[in-house]
């Protein structure tokens, strides 16, 4: 344990998503001795972050307008959208360079342990963009509980909606894997998703 300010600031970094109490140590002593500028900066950007970022009205990703840039760009296809869990998760099917169309973030995963259930995520808003434009939805939620439980729900409140088309994104094997090392559940869905070639 350290005095005062010098714990307080372990403390707060220890509460961020993915940092351990090493970590935490490591950046609080790395911030104590980094030039006063750099602080400076770092303060400045955290500070605009808090106030200059906001969720876009139509789809839930991070956004500096009231509309994210996908949704403004009218080049995007607006009859296919992308579910995802977390803005993050729209960066990562971005940086495929496959997906043309427009997102919608949830804002999580039904994780009933938790207290997250479907009106804590933006269902309702989704359901709303579903009219006559829209002819298919593809649920990217994450392949681990939460997900298939979010997954699962999203198509049952779907599959009404005349005219259109739900997908999941498909899992399986990893490029470069090898089958030995794959466990039993990735293995699974390879087998049960082949296709023909």
């Amino acid at each position: 344990m350290y005095e005062g300010v010098v714990q307080d600031l372990i403390d707060e970094l220890g509460h961020l998503p993915g940092i351990g109490p090493k970590s935490a140590q490591r950046i609080a002593f790395h911030l104590l001795a980094a030039d006063p500028a750099d602080i400076a900066r770092l303060q400045d950007v955290l500070g605009k972050v808090r106030e200059g970022v906001q969720f876009c009205e139509i789809c839930g990703n991070v956004s500096e307008q009231q509309q994210c840039r996908i949704c403004r760009d009218t080049r995007r296809d607006a009859t296919v959208i992308c579910v995802v869990e977390e803005p993050k998760d729209v960066l990562a099917v971005e940086r495929t360079r496959e997906f043309k169309g427009r997102y919608h973030v949830l804002g999580g995963a039904l994780d009933p342990l938790s207290g997250i259930g479907p009106d804590q995520l933006r269902i309702r808003e989704l359901l709303a963009r579903i009219g006559g434009e829209v002819t298919e939805v593809i649920i990217a939620t994450d392949p681990n509980t939460e997900g298939e439980a979010t997954a699962t729900y999203l198509v049952r409140m779907l599959r009404d909606f005349p005219g259109l088309t739900v997908t999941r994104l498909a899992s399986g094997l990893p490029m470069g894997g090898d089958l030995e090392f794959a466990d039993e559940l990735t293995l699974g869905r390879a087998l049960s998703g082949r296709r023909a070639l």
